[in-house]
């Protein structure tokens, strides 16, 4: 069984997280982990799973602007030319069954701010026909440029392996 990690990153948090995220999934599946730029533009028909984020950004995922702004802050991941809205908006509507978990990065201070990454991704995923592995998930950085709060990469890593679980089991949440 395969699955397909897809990260957006601009100061490096989302990558880390992405990364434990494929550690915890690769207990169970066979995993590739991808940055968005270059991520396939077709989710291929052997996958049994895919799992998608990035930063907010104005609570929602990134946008050009956006990114721009964050390398005029000092970022040095990724490109202000390509994230995860334009990867995912370009995908074919339900071309494939695999489920799509979806997660981001944002700042801890304000939890409790409307409007995630993940939460826009899994609309997005949900409009072009795709199935949910599972609600959206946050992790948490210090900062915008972070670091994570403590314990957030042991939380992804454990996140992944229960996504990888549910997917070696069978056990697929519908959209």
């Amino acid at each position: 069984m395969k699955a397909l990690v897809v990260d957006e990153s601009l100061f490096g948090n989302s990558e880390k997280v992405a990364q434990a995220i494929a550690t915890g999934l690769a207990t169970t599946l066979e995993v590739e982990l991808v940055e968005v730029t270059a991520a396939p533009p077709v989710i291929d028909e052997q996958l049994d799973l895919v799992v998608a984020g990035g930063p907010t950004h104005a609570f929602s995922m990134t946008k050009q602007s956006t990114r721009e702004e964050a390398f005029s802050k000092g970022a040095t991941h990724g490109t202000a030319a390509v994230g995860l809205r334009e990867w995912l908006g370009h995908l074919e509507r339900g071309r494939h069954s695999a489920p799509v978990a979806t997660f981001d990065t944002r700042v801890g201070k304000v939890r409790h701010l409307p409007g995630s990454a993940a939460k826009g991704a899994a609309k997005l995923v949900h409009k072009l026909g795709y199935r949910s592995a599972g609600p959206p998930e946050s992790f948490y950085v210090e900062g915008v440029e972070g670091p994570l709060v403590d314990g957030e990469l042991d939380r992804a890593r454990a996140w992944g392996e229960g996504l990888g679980a549910d997917v070696s089991a069978g056990s697929r949440a519908p959209s």
